[in-house]
């Protein structure tokens, strides 16, 4: 199933007995002299500047400045699969295959449009989505990225969501991107949405289709509702249907709010997979990364262990997240003591970074431009009539200037 999801691309991919490979071999087992790799060492420590030790003075030298292995440091990789298995328990372990680290979860998605996105064929997403999908599986790759309206007002617009599917997988095969919670909407599927979901692909898997579905978890753990699902989507089809290849592709970007570190992971999981089946796909991916950027950065993968394992992260996280919530508590009052603008509808939102607004009636570029002008508010305009307000970003104070302000420049701009 894995085989016939693959590009022509992704079949020829491959990590090559070669340097690093055999590099990798040497670092094991050449206990006299290791001379296989290109660094400069003194008495069995990498050269560093003194400006740069000076950076990193919880690091070592090695830690620092020398190589890491193509697929990430395998301490970092089994901390993580820890971590995705603690924070998704319907995930059996030894189901799922160890995670690669990548440069960034954006490199994640575009190894996954690589290795699975053949010229012409198409991928559903979201509709408003991250604008960068399109750069990724439309003009890196020459694929069809098919949106579709899947949040509404009200929750997931699930009538849409399956007539979509149903009628891509008529193509036989089927390719979909998750992204919850979602940007712009800020929505993540509810507990009887999430089944429903599940349900729908097992049925569509059940008739003969073979199905990749990637987890875009980029906002993963910011939930602010009792009712919401909160496992990545990766947990309902990882283990779900022989026909389903799930992959998840995840990082502590937004998660332990590192985002300049550009480190990602890419995890595999489907029914019936074994461990040979994983290192086949695994090594596929590190033959994507060997070719394109060699390696994820040394340092942040060893300032990231030292995170996972410091007993401070937890109650450092839980801050935060807590102040993210106040923050949509902040945005919801306003919302709900408002009445309905006509001319600004608000897509469901339970979870993430942001809200959007439906704008109708008005230009949305005309609408971010004059308040960018008028009252010195930067937000972002997406497709054709997506507004969408960053309230992570804002401090708690801050949110009901904001949205009073967006409420009145619409009212002015609509009677003009």
């Amino acid at each position: 199933m894995a085989l016939r999801l693959l590009s022509k691309l992704g079949q020829e991919l491959y990590f090559p007995r070669g340097i690093v490979s055999q590099a990798e071999e040497a670092d094991k087992y050449a206990h006299k002299a290791n001379a296989s790799i290109g660094m400069a060492y003194g008495k069995g420590k990498p050269f560093i500047l003194s400006a740069v030790a000076d950076s990193f003075p919880g690091l070592s030298a090695e830690e620092a400045v020398a190589y890491s292995p193509a697929a990430g440091f395998e301490e970092l990789r089994k901390l993580w699969q820890n971590l995705i298995l603690e924070k998704n328990p319907s995930i059996k372990p030894g189901r799922i295959s160890l995670p690669v680290v990548v440069t960034g979860m954006t490199a994640g998605l575009a190894n996954m449009a690589e290795l699975f996105l053949e010229e012409g064929s198409t991928i559903v997403s979201c509709d408003p989505a991250w604008d960068t999908y399109d750069l990724i599986f439309e003009t890196r790759r020459s694929g069809i990225l098919r949106g579709v309206s899947s949040v509404g007002i009200r929750g997931l617009d699930f009538d849409t969501i399956k007539k979509t599917l149903k009628e891509e997988a008529k193509k036989g095969q089927l390719r979909v991107l998750l992204n919850f919670p979602n940007n712009p909407a800020g929505y993540s599927p509810t507990l009887t949405e999430a089944k429903a979901l599940a349900e729908l692909f097992h049925e569509i898997a059940e008739g003969g289709t073979d199905i990749l579905v990637l987890s875009d978890d980029a906002y993963f753990g910011y939930c602010y509702e009792d009712d919401i699902y909160r496992e990545s989507p990766f947990s309902l089809f990882a283990d779900l249907h022989e026909r389903i290849l799930a992959v998840k592709i995840d990082g502590p970007i937004k998660e332990d709010f590192v985002w300049g570190f550009r480190v990602g992971f890419v995890t595999f999981g489907s029914k019936g997979l074994k461990e040979e089946h994983y290192n086949a796909l695994v090594a596929k991916l590190m033959g994507a990364v060997r070719s394109a950027v060699s390696c994820a950065a040394t340092p942040v993968q060893h300032i990231l262990v030292n995170a996972i394992k410091d007993e401070r992260t937890a109650k450092d996280k839980a801050a935060f997240l807590d102040i993210m919530k106040r923050r949509y508590k902040e945005v919801r009052k306003f919302i709900d003591q408002n009445p309905e603008h006509p001319l600004l509808k608000p897509f469901a939102f339970n979870s993430g970074y942001f809200m959007s607004f439906r704008c109708e009636g008005i230009s949305v570029e005309a609408l971010r431009k004059e308040l960018l002008s008028k009252y010195g508010i930067g937000l972002v305009a997406l497709g054709e009539n997506c507004l969408r307000i960053a309230y992570s970003i804002l401090d708690e104070e801050q949110i009901p200037g904001v949205f009073r302000a967006i409420y009145d420049c619409a009212e002015e701009m609509g009677r003009i």
